[in-house]
């Protein structure tokens, strides 16, 4: 048993074996149904890259949407001189994969902990099929696991990481959700600082992705695009377009839904703020699962949902079902079951999606039902874990007096 429990060789193999598949399908020896996930690297992330090694931003590009630190992963195939751009980046995306299984491991065979995390990361991931290993989202999902894992022990450490990883892709700044020192916000704001700071000074365009994000509409994988595909059977006269970057519903009362969006990501920061005025206890688990909650709640409200951020729920759900007795088992199993539905939304039919038929509205439907699902249960479970008052204890002796008092 103590073997067992040191050497993992069952995960290990399944990880090594569902990542060679993934590497096979975005090398192009195998041809995963759908559209070609890999366009992204070989064009866009490849253009980024000859315009970033120059000391600049690609500002005048609308598909440019991301924080100044998304050039460090966008980079990254710069430390593989001896390999092709888009076969580097497949290698460096392949290692930060690795790099999340051995922090999930190591942490998983720790005390009070459990490799159930680890098994979450290997079987999430692959279910996402080849599009994790074409997108940098797994790079910055490993800063955020190992900030969430340095959680309470190492406050300045989660800071330091979560402000690194929001300059990487805003998300990870949600991770300080539950943080209870003040050194961790602190150290955060330090390092996103220092950071924004160095880019803005030494790289023009810097902070351009904001103009970009603020000009997007809904994405027709969102939560809001469910209205326009079930009204595109009516009558409805918008159309889909590639749109900043994305396929996105363009035409009438599109701007409601998008403002609609926005306004449930306010009620969702609402609802946080309350809880995290309302906690009573906080624990390393508490942390990871309001990082897990905070993350999740933005997602299903977002104006885009697209396969990749799924990488990051399956992250934060590995890291909460790390610890023995995770109140997070439910949603995680939700979120689970949506990256199968996800992979079979996109890329296997996304043609259906983009025309609404029938198959692809239900397949929507079922992935975003199942998020939302996973969101409304992992938030009851956060509260009732931290804010609402145990059950009282009865000693021992008390229920034994009680017993004997009780008439038969």
């Amino acid at each position: 048993m103590a073997g067992t429990r040191r050497f993992p060789i069952g995960l290990l193999c399944t990880w090594g074996v569902t990542r060679l598949a993934l590497l096979l399908f975005v090398y192009k020896v195998w041809t995963f149904p759908g559209p070609d996930v890999t366009s992204d690297v070989s064009v866009i992330y490849h253009g980024w890259y000859e315009t970033l090694r120059t000391g600049t931003f690609p500002h005048q590009d609308v598909t440019w949407q991301y924080p100044p630190a998304a050039a460090l992963a966008i980079l990254s195939p710069a430390l593989l001189p001896f390999v092709d751009y888009t076969h580097a980046f497949y290698d460096i995306v392949f290692l930060a994969d690795l790099a999340v299984l051995c922090l999930l491991q190591f942490a998983g065979l720790r005390p009070g902990k459990t490799l159930r995390g680890a098994w979450v990361w290997t079987i999430g991931v692959a279910l996402l099929g080849p599009t994790v290993y074409a997108r940098y989202d797994v790079m910055v999902t490993a800063v955020a696991v190992a900030a969430v894992l340095a959680g309470t022990r190492h406050p300045r450490m989660m800071g330091a990481l979560a402000g690194f990883g929001a300059l990487l892709k805003v998300w990870p700044a949600l991770l300080l959700a539950g943080a209870v020192k003040r050194r961790a916000w602190f150290s955060a704001a330090a390092t996103a600082g220092g950071l924004a700071l160095l880019f803005a000074l030494t790289m023009p365009g810097a902070f351009s992705f904001l103009t970009f994000q603020r000009d997007r509409g809904t994405e027709v994988e969102s939560l809001g695009s469910m209205v326009f595909h079930v009204a595109r059977h009516f009558g409805w006269e918008g159309r889909v377009m590639l749109n900043y970057g994305s396929v996105e519903f363009l035409g009438p009362y599109v701007d409601w839904v998008s403002w609609a969006a926005v306004f449930l990501s306010v009620i969702a920061f609402g609802w946080l703020l309350l809880w995290r005025l309302s906690v009573r206890r906080m624990t390393a688990q508490g942390v990871a699962d309001a990082a897990f909650v905070a993350v999740l709640m933005f997602t299903i409200t977002s104006r885009v949902i697209s396969p990749q951020y799924m990488v990051w729920l399956v992250g934060l759900a590995a890291v909460s079902l790390c610890f023995h007795g995770s109140r997070m088992v439910l949603p995680g199993g939700l979120v689970l079951a949506s990256c199968l539905a996800t992979v079979l939304e996109f890329p296997v039919y996304f043609g259906d999606v983009v025309t609404s038929t029938p198959l692809g509205i239900t397949l929507l439907f079922v992935r975003n039902g199942l998020l939302v699902a996973a969101a409304l249960i992992a938030a009851r479970e956060l509260w009732r874990g931290t804010v609402s008052r145990p059950a009282p204890t009865v000693p021992p002796q008390a229920t034994r007096t009680q017993e004997t008092l009780t008439p038969s």
